[in-house]
């Protein structure tokens, strides 16, 4: 279709916040200079988001989905095993079971594993070497187990053979005090024989897993180096194939992701977008946000809409360094220069709010602004969460703001009976 507008929409995950003493009671965004971001906020309008609806805390794929344009229940159905596989290129045939894995370190404590980190570490090298030894492992019943590497310590674990089943628990015992037990995956329902079979299946994978990993040379020389092993596999996340859809493709627009994630880049892949990634683009705060810039811009030349992802702000929140995310959307800022005076609409929000405080998604709104040719202003000429309360978005969610955004390009037909395009409640797109 013709818009009359190109659009670039800027995600920064973790972006909201709480006060943080150390910054007199603001937030790391309040508390960073942001030149570039307060300038875009005062040529557009401000507000408050949230990626679902007040006080419900999401993880990067559904706040991201939903900023890709996806309804609600189409990105809720989406598990995000199959999600990080579509990102990683790691094939998921119908039937298959997908789960999202950390490389961890493990230790054996009065018969049972227990984790002693979650990341191993943040590893960052290595891992395709570690996963290599875990390919094609035969968990009986007819069914076998690949390991595929993901971001730094992430991993994607797929389980092939007959009759399996999503409704199971997880290994990972998730943002606890550490040791803590491996826990046994379970079905959810007891007398699901399918979902008994598969949760089984995982629970040898983890065993085998950690006794192969254990006597791997890599790991060796990580504990000669005094780096914590990546001995072991706890799991989350289980899910059968699937597949999305977002407004971006019903409006007939073209969309690019650049993102270094690989939850992001499974996305723009189960929606049916192009992505740009490269080895400097990590999903930590060292990625390279020039070139994200730069990658971005390039997209702009074939895109309607591309979406700029970066990580950073999330794991500094996820590290408990308010200090780290502070800085980190500094580098950013500093970075958004290209974009100022271009005949685009920018957009600027997050995924979701993660909380320096506790290490952990909170279900706070997330600071939003959009700026176009031609479109209205507010009063606002900073961006933040305390400044944003008055902005002229308002409050809205995730959805709205992006049918906004859309607007704003010249991509939403007027309204008619019938018509698709328009969010309907809690549950999706009419049409």
């Amino acid at each position: 279709m013709t818009i009359r507008h190109k659009g670039i929409l800027i995600i920064l995950d973790g972006l909201g916040d709480r006060p943080v003493e150390a910054f007199s009671g603001r937030t790391p965004l309040e508390a960073a200079e942001t030149v570039h971001l307060d300038r875009i906020a005062a040529s557009g309008q401000c507000g408050l988001m949230d990626p679902l609806g007040p006080g419900i805390p999401v993880d990067t794929a559904t706040g991201t989905g939903m900023l890709l344009g996806a309804s609600p229940g189409s990105v809720m159905g989406l598990a995000r095993g199959p999600v990080e596989a579509a990102g990683v290129g790691l094939e998921i045939a119908p039937g298959d079971l997908a789960l999202r894995c950390n490389f961890a370190t493990l230790e054996r404590r009065d018969g049972r594993l227990a984790v002693i980190d979650r990341r191993a570490g943040r590893i960052r090298s290595g891992t395709a070497e570690l996963a290599s030894a875990l390919a094609d492992v035969d968990l009986g019943n007819g069914i076998t187990a690949t390991l595929a590497p993901a971001t730094q310590h992430r991993a994607v674990l797929r389980l092939s053979g007959p009759g399996l089943s999503a409704e199971i628990g997880d290994t990972d015992p998730g943002v606890v005090p550490l040791p803590s037990p491996v826990l046994r995956s379970k079905a959810r329902q007891r007398e699901d024989v399918r979902a008994s079979r598969s949760a089984a299946a995982v629970n040898r994978f983890v065993d085998e897993a950690h006794a192969r990993l254990s006597a791997h040379p890599l790991n060796r020389e990580r504990i000669e180096s005094g780096r914590p092993a990546a001995n072991g596999i706890i799991t989350r996340g289980a899910g059968l194939a699937g597949t999305g859809r977002s407004v971006i493709e019903r409006l007939g627009l073209t969309g690019i992701v650049v993102a270094g994630e690989s939850t992001v880049l499974g996305l723009a892949s189960l929606f049916g977008m192009r992505s740009f990634t490269d080895p400097r683009f990590t999903g930590l705060p060292d990625t390279d946000v020039e070139a994200k810039v730069a990658t971005a811009l390039e997209a702009l030349e074939t895109a309607d809409v591309v979406f700029l992802h970066l990580k950073g702000a999330d794991i500094c929140s996820h590290d408990f360094d308010p200090e780290g995310k502070r800085n980190f959307l500094e580098r950013v800022d500093g970075a958004l220069a290209p974009f100022i005076g271009r005949d685009v609409v920018i957009g600027v929000t997050g995924d979701h709010s993660s909380d320096c405080g506790t290490g952990g998604h909170s279900g706070d709104p997330v600071p939003a602004l959009l700026t176009a040719p031609r479109g209205r202003r507010d009063e606002i000429d900073r961006f933040g969460e305390t400044a944003c309360v008055s902005g002229g978005l308002g409050r809205l969610t995730a959805n709205s703001y992006v049918m906004v955004f859309l607007d704003q390009m010249g991509a939403v037909p007027e309204w008619r009976a019938g018509t698709v395009t328009f969010p309907s409640g809690p549950d999706g797109w009419v049409g």
